[in-house]
């Protein structure tokens, strides 16, 4: 179980992936409405172009009654008229036929079919109308009626694309233009074929009475059109920022750990000071009042006229004696008995809150260390009453010593095993290591102060924490050697705390 989530490497990679995701995403999302954006304003552009010269076809048929046909012309038959000029090279053959006159027999049936229906509408309509079309070949027909003649036009489709005004270039671009009518279709503009990717698509006829195609274009934008250098580049600046991100934050972890320990430190040391002056002061306040008294009625005796040598040496003797116990009391320092006075201070806590706390405080030294953590903690674990100052000392004192004991043992057997659980009206704290244990000789003096199995310790920290349990109304134990789980060695300390009135109430 891991203390410091934000710290995983998980996490940051999690977030990395998130905000790269978003990023690109995003981008690409904006590329492909750029691509639409244009795609339809081509679009457009295509229909009005195609629309212009399909309503300049209908101009021209209007025109065409205003033409005379030659004198020599024979009127039972349609006859071709001259090639309009130049402008309109779309235009193939125009042919007029007077009243009572047939079609040419050279015409397909079709056609001469087609083209006598396109009349008869087209003297309902008054403009011009369909009379045959063959996208496939481009060639179209086109019928009028007037009051003295009927006539027919044949358009090349292609020849009326105006390709100086199209807004694509024909040969490269992926778009795919064609006029469709009646599941017929003439290709304009080749484009891509489809691919997996994204589908635009225009449909929309021609603004034209005698010309009702639908102009259709479709563009597929393949994968291969995001902005992958763009993309790539996103990923790459957010994962520098989180990089330096998770750098800052580790830094400023790193400089509140050290303030704390320092904290912690300082108030362990006055703690272990006031101890060692309590301790001081009890032991010697008697001897040394004792060694004033008899060095005072020595004093008197000698003063006398006639001075009683004998008690005045026992007076002495008796002060020798103390002013002797006194330096012993120096030597060997006994349990304190004077305790801190914490109980108007205790509040609420959330025990596992103040576990986490110091367990973060501790991190660099678990990780230096090579520790593996287990930290079995209920949610639904209530508040004890401590003090937060002492609590977070005794805590920070019980790992520490863990840490320390399981330095004799290889790493890979190093594990620290915190567990908390409710214990009738109050709350267990359990910390047991797997260091080489607390042998029996040692674990009936383990809190007497100046007490140590470690050299060079002094011998206060179980000591304090031990006086710091007992003012908050807890109490600080070495667990029986057989809560030790059998084949593995350590040490488990139980640090029991009362629970907050709301909780032992419930």
């Amino acid at each position: 179980m891991t203390f410091s989530n934000w710290n995983r490497p998980l996490v940051w990679l999690s977030a990395w992936v998130v905000v790269a995701v978003a990023g690109a995403a995003w981008l690409g999302h904006a590329r492909l409405l750029v691509l639409q954006d244009a795609f339809v304003t081509d679009a457009r552009i295509v229909h009005r172009l195609l629309s212009q010269r399909a309503v300049q076809h209908d101009a021209v048929m209007a025109m065409l009654p205003l033409l005379q046909p030659p004198a020599d012309r024979p009127g039972n038959v349609a006859v071709p008229l001259p090639r309009l000029p130049a402008a309109y090279p779309q235009i193939i053959q125009v042919f007029r036929r007077l009243q009572g006159s047939a079609w040419p027999a050279t015409w397909p049936q079709a056609l001469r079919a087609g083209a006598q229906e396109a009349v008869t509408r087209s003297e309902r309509s008054g403009h011009a109308e369909l009379a045959h079309a063959d996208l496939t070949a481009g060639n179209v027909w086109l019928a009028l009626a007037s009051q003295t003649a009927d006539f027919a036009l044949l358009l090349d489709v292609r020849a009326a694309i105006p390709w100086e005004e199209w807004p694509m270039d024909a040969a490269t671009s992926p778009a795919r233009v064609r006029l469709q009518y009646q599941g017929q279709a003439l290709v304009v503009q080749a484009g891509r074929s489809p691919s997996d990717g994204w589908h635009y698509d225009f449909r929309k006829t021609l603004a034209s009475q005698s010309q009702p195609f639908d102009v259709v274009l479709e563009r597929e934008v393949g994968w291969g059109e995001l902005p992958w250098g763009r993309m790539l580049g996103w990923a790459a600046l957010s994962a520098a920022v989180l990089a330096a991100l998770r750098a800052l934050l580790r830094q400023r972890a790193a400089a509140r750990r050290a303030e704390e320990l320092l904290r912690v430190g300082q108030v362990a040391r006055l703690n272990q000071l006031g101890e060692l002056a309590a301790g001081m002061a009890h032991e010697l306040n008697q001897p040394l009042t004792a060694l004033l008294a008899s060095t005072q009625a020595a004093q008197r005796l000698l003063k006398d006229d006639e001075p009683d040598l004998g008690t005045a040496r026992h007076a002495m003797g008796q002060a020798v004696e103390q002013a002797r116990r006194a330096s012993s009391v120096v030597g060997r320092l006994r349990r304190v008995v004077e305790r801190p006075d914490l109980s108007g201070q205790v509040q609420p806590l959330a025990l596992a809150a103040a576990v986490h706390d110091a367990l973060h405080l501790l991190e660099p030294e678990l990780r230096r260390r090579s520790i593996a953590l287990q930290l079995d903690a209920p949610a639904d674990l209530p508040a004890v009453l401590a003090e937060p100052v002492a609590l977070q000392q005794i805590l920070h004192n019980l790992v520490m010593n863990a840490l320390q004991a399981m330095e004799q043992v290889d790493a890979g057997q190093r594990r620290l095993h915190i567990r908390l659980r409710v214990q009738g009206a109050q709350v267990l704290l359990g910390v047991r290591d797997s260091g080489p244990g607390v042998p029996a000789s040692a674990r009936a003096k383990l809190f007497t102060p100046f007490y140590t199995t470690r050299a060079g310790g002094l011998g206060l920290g179980l000591s304090l924490c031990e006086s710091l349990a007992q003012a908050m109304g807890g109490e600080l134990t070495l667990a029986p050697s057989p809560e030790v789980p059998d084949g593995e060695q350590g040490a488990e300390f139980h640090l029991l705390l009362p629970l907050a009135p709301s909780a032992s109430q419930a």
